[in-house]
């Protein structure tokens, strides 16, 4: 029987009349799939059914979900102060397209990865469009036509399930029987941060906000940014009594988090799907430093542990001597069949840190091509191209400041943000059909919703 044929597909008919209400009661981690063992413990049980795939049309709402383009950004922000003093910053958007989950600034930092038993795919962002296809994807989702949409939407790179090592410190113990097994569907994003980084630091340089930042990790010095200072002629307040100096590691914590609150978005986004469609599923721990985007087939770069950590010439001598300056794996990029898929703001796809910035300046303010100067064509305004030429550019000593910091960062540290380097993973979620006997058999008759029950025929 075809996956698409396969079972009960009555809520596939109504999910778009699903009430929201229930969706967010009735959502849980339901992780038994059929076709699944769970070992030892009191809910040790093995299921009599085969795995069941999902149809693609479940799949095609599942993707939707987690990352589908929606429509426009409204960016209804001040883009100069006006008659507010210090009122401005709206330039700190990147994108005006907007998908089903939240994103900092519109820049959509996640890449969704699609994983089943035929093999593996990316979902593709706003930004890897080119702008003259998005009108038809945005109207394809007003329509509704999700399986176009889904088969329009993703690039496969892999004929097979990707999987990693399924032991510790790659897969947690508890996770060994569940995750990323047959007839499951998963997905994983994965996140690009060079990007959100270099806008950030438009941002906190610009005059709007003239953070000063500093280097936790190498004695609270000047993270390249000496000759921006305010005490030395600059624009930066450095003396921390003003309220506006930061540490490099409290910077990296913040582009982090934005990217963490996205993924947390598309993980809800999928269980309230699942939950619509009567399938089981759950997020879990994919972060690893670097196992599933070397799995993916991600470029990766061996940086010398010594580079990682900031070590002094002499320090990494002695480490060397030592035996104790491992290469660490880091993903840089994504290519496939001579394209590259996803290319961060850093080296190797650029010379250096300067002009990896430069180039993201070109992004978003290239004439005719930039995101703020493309002539309004994708943004939600009714004179779109007019509003464009109105908002200001990011200043020339903000853009040399976040040169001077990324060129710093770089050289000491080997990537960046230094925590993680360009790319990484968070969570990844698994939907599936669900083996009812297992819930019968171990819980109460309201572990299952009513949607459940009837994607079941129980």
């Amino acid at each position: 029987m075809a996956a698409s044929e396969a079972g009960n597909n009555e809520p596939l008919a109504s999910v778009d009349q699903y009430p929201l209400l229930d969706a967010l009661r009735h959502r849980r981690s339901r992780r038994f799939p059929s076709g699944a063992k769970l070992n030892g413990g009191p809910l040790a049980f093995q299921s009599q059914r085969p795995p069941q795939p999902l149809s693609i049309e479940e799949e095609a709402l599942l993707a939707f979900a987690a990352c589908g383009i929606t429509g426009h950004a409204l960016a209804e922000l001040p883009y100069e102060e006006g008659d507010l003093p210090g009122g401005g910053g709206g330039n700190i958007m990147i994108h005006f397209i907007g998908r089903t989950v939240p994103s900092a600034d519109a820049l959509h930092f996640a890449t969704v990865f699609v994983i089943n038993d035929e093999g593996t795919w990316l979902l593709k962002r706003p930004q890897d469009y080119p702008r003259g296809e998005l009108a038809d994807v945005i109207d394809k989702s007003r329509r509704g036509e999700w399986v176009a949409l889904y088969e329009q939407n993703r690039i496969k790179i892999s004929d097979q399930r990707i999987d990693i090592p399924r032991q510790v410190p790659y897969v947690p113990p508890f996770n060994h029987w569940s995750a990323n097994v047959p007839g499951t569907t998963y997905f994983i994003p994965v996140h690009e941060l060079s990007a959100n980084a270099i806008n950030f630091l438009f941002a906190a340089f610009g005059e709007d906000f003239s953070y000063y930042l500093v280097d936790e990790r190498n004695g609270y010095r000047s993270v390249g940014l000496n000759q921006f200072a305010r005490s030395r002629g600059g624009h930066l307040y450095d003396d921390p009594k003003d309220g506006r100096v930061l540490t490099l590691g409290f910077f990296e914590n913040w582009v982090c988090q934005l990217s963490a609150i996205e993924q947390g978005a598309i993980m809800q986004n999928l269980a309230l799907m699942s939950q619509a469609l009567g399938l089981g599923g759950f997020p879990h721990f994919a972060a690893h430093p670097y196992i599933w985007t070397q799995t993916l087939g991600f470029r990766m770069e061996q940086i010398p542990g010594t580079k990682l950590m900031g070590a002094d010439r002499r320090k990494a001598e002695q480490l060397r001597e030592a035996g104790r300056d491992d290469p660490v794996p880091s993903p840089v990029g994504l290519e496939h069949n001579g394209e590259v898929l996803i290319k961060p703001y850093c080296p190797p796809y650029y010379k250096n840190m300067e002009e990896a910035v430069l180039a993201f300046l070109e992004y978003k303010y290239g004439e005719g091509t930039g995101t703020f100067r493309d002539g309004g064509a994708a943004t939600a305004w009714k004179n779109g191209a007019a509003m464009q030429q109105q908002m200001p550019k990011h200043s020339d000593q903000a853009v040399a400041a976040t040169i001077a910091f990324c060129e710093y960062v770089y050289q000491r540290y080997g990537r960046i943000p230094t925590c993680t380097g360009p790319l990484h993973t968070i969570l990844a979620y698994q939907a599936h059909r669900i083996d009812p006997e297992f819930y019968a058999e171990y819980f109460k008759p309201e572990a299952l919703s009513n949607t459940q029950h009837a994607r079941e025929g129980v």
